[in-house]
């Protein structure tokens, strides 16, 4: 069970790694992203707070599944 686990959270991690950053390049290609100055609007900046929340939970999945790695046998009850 703790090898699926793992396998679980470091597969969405690389789903967040691979799919978040590539969806934020077409966002950021999107004109709702600039408004007539250049400067980035409010439609941006949801999608930024959306891909960095994504990416610090892809770094909260791989913190799990080492920690899970790493625990003493017998001391994770799942």
């Amino acid at each position: 069970m703790t090898a699926f686990l793992m396998t679980i959270l470091i597969v969405g991690a690389l789903f967040n790694v691979v799919t978040w950053p590539t969806f934020l390049r077409r966002v950021a290609r999107d004109p709702r992203s600039t408004d007539a100055d250049g400067r980035r609007t409010r439609f941006f900046t949801v999608h930024l707070v959306l891909v960095v929340i994504a990416l610090v939970l892809a770094a909260l999945f791989i913190l799990g599944a080492v920690l899970i790695g790493t625990a003493p046998i017998g001391t994770i009850a799942l």
